[in-house]
């Protein structure tokens, strides 16, 4: 089913903080969307609804907000856990959703979001938000031309404090970060490697007693894809993290390697801005090749690609991806089919960390 192009797409945004204010600014300022309410139980919707000039209807309560304004989409970038719930809810009554990631609390929850979205005839839309920036897409592609088999080491360590540390205890009475983060990265492991994950192995150390007794704020974990590739991700949270190598984004194969270089986005201070997570500023391509006296043959190449979005251009690109499934119809099977394979993988992790085992997928 299209909609008539001719009319905007009236949204509700549910979530007010660091990415649903972004995706709300998205709204506000493309052509074709029309923010019809902002939601969430704190004052966070006030001081939105103030950075964009005012006028738009608040919400307290979410399912009030869905009754009384009857949007066209709904963006959802609350915590996890109300995620399937409000993403269901909202597919029922008949709209399309953007949902950041991830789809849901857990795997089964996830599954049900997509058979909603299936059933209802309508768009999910995941903010899987690297596969919407120039760098991390040439940076697959550079990675996919090494061989194989490849090795793939990334990390996200976020030394927060304040209303950062907030955000991640409040994150993890639901998810870990190897969960919440290692989503995206997985997600990019798989675009890489173009094989079948079949093993996971993972660990983790609760280093503060601010979080659940079940959770953990720091974990790293392993998988084995069926071609022989392996890849690393490692992520911690908290005031206690080093914010040394807390930004590692590496793919090597027999060919030689890429790597992403971003020395001021992995500056000093930089760990837990949202902006630096996503900046690349220069991809590095290390040769393998050898001359006859056994020493390297070529130079590195490196590659700075002038279309360097920021955090707020990547949300808007993501946002019109989502207008144009709308718009378009576009069959969306292949990316919600992605977007739970990689949450599959992540909470396999989740269980290796918990029991300590090896976990086949």
């Amino acid at each position: 089913m299209t909609k008539n192009q001719n009319s905007p797409i009236r949204v509700l945004v549910v979530g007010c903080g660091n990415m649903g204010a972004s995706h709300a600014t998205a709204y506000h300022t493309l052509d074709g969307f029309e923010i019809c309410g902002l939601v969430s139980t704190g004052k966070s919707k006030e001081v939105l609804n103030e950075k964009l000039g005012g006028g738009y209807p608040l919400y307290s309560d979410f399912y009030q907000a869905l009754e009384v304004t009857a949007p066209d989409a709904v963006c959802i970038s609350t915590y996890p856990d109300t995620h399937e719930e409000y993403a269901i809810r909202s597919f029922e009554k008949g709209c399309h959703v953007f949902v950041e990631k991830p789809v849901a609390a857990t795997v089964e929850g996830a599954v049900n979001v997509v058979e909603a979205a299936r059933k209802a005839g309508r768009k999910l839309v995941v903010g899987y938000i690297l596969r919407h920036h120039p760098s991390w897409e040439r940076f697959i592609e550079e990675g996919r031309a090494l061989g194989k088999p490849l090795v793939m080491r990334m990390n996200l360590n976020q030394q927060s404090d304040g209303p950062m540390w907030n955000v991640h205890r409040n994150l993890m009475k639901s998810l870990s970060p190897i969960v919440d983060c290692g989503v995206h990265y997985i997600d990019v492991m798989c675009q890489v490697a173009r094989s079948k994950p079949v093993q996971v192995t993972a660990i983790g150390a609760r280093l503060s007693d601010e979080i659940p007794e079940w959770n953990y704020n720091y974990g790293q974990l392993q998988i084995r894809f069926e071609d022989g590739s392996v890849g690393w991700y490692e992520a911690g949270w908290g005031p206690m993290m080093s914010e040394t190598a807390f930004f590692v984004k590496d793919i090597i194969g027999p060919k030689g390697s890429v790597s992403i270089v971003a020395k001021e986005a992995a500056g000093e201070g930089k760990s837990d801005s949202v902006e630096s997570h996503t900046q690349t500023e220069s991809i590095r391509v290390h040769h393998a090749e050898l001359d006859e006296e056994g020493r390297l043959a070529r130079e590195d190449t490196w590659i700075d690609l002038q279309d360097e979005p920021d955090h707020q251009e990547l949300c808007n690109r993501e946002q019109r991806y989502f207008q144009q499934a709308i718009l378009h119809d576009t069959d969306l099977s292949d990316h919600m089919e992605d977007a739970v394979n990689s949450l599959r993988i992540a909470f396999a992790c989740d269980e290796s960390v918990r029991t300590g085992k090896v976990v086949l997928l």
